[in-house]
């Protein structure tokens, strides 16, 4: 059973990896010196589902994370 988890989690990790790294690059931490912060925008279609996908696999993650370690 933990073998299984611990597949299960190294799939999740390289997909949240795949997931953040696919993430627009203007929104990162450029924004915090005040550079690409000159005008709002809305996600959209796959930045909007990328987004939601990034948010679902991190908190599977640690759920994965938190089933290892009490088994």
């Amino acid at each position: 059973m933990k073998n299984i988890i611990i597949i299960v989690q190294i799939i999740i990790s390289i997909a949240l990896i795949s997931a953040i790294l696919l993430q627009a690059r203007g929104t990162g931490l450029g924004a915090a010196w005040g550079g690409g912060g000159e005008s709002y925008r809305s996600k959209r279609g796959v930045e909007k589902i990328l987004f939601y996908l990034t948010i679902i696999l991190a908190v599977l993650f640690f759920i994965t994370s938190f089933v290892s370690s009490v088994i």
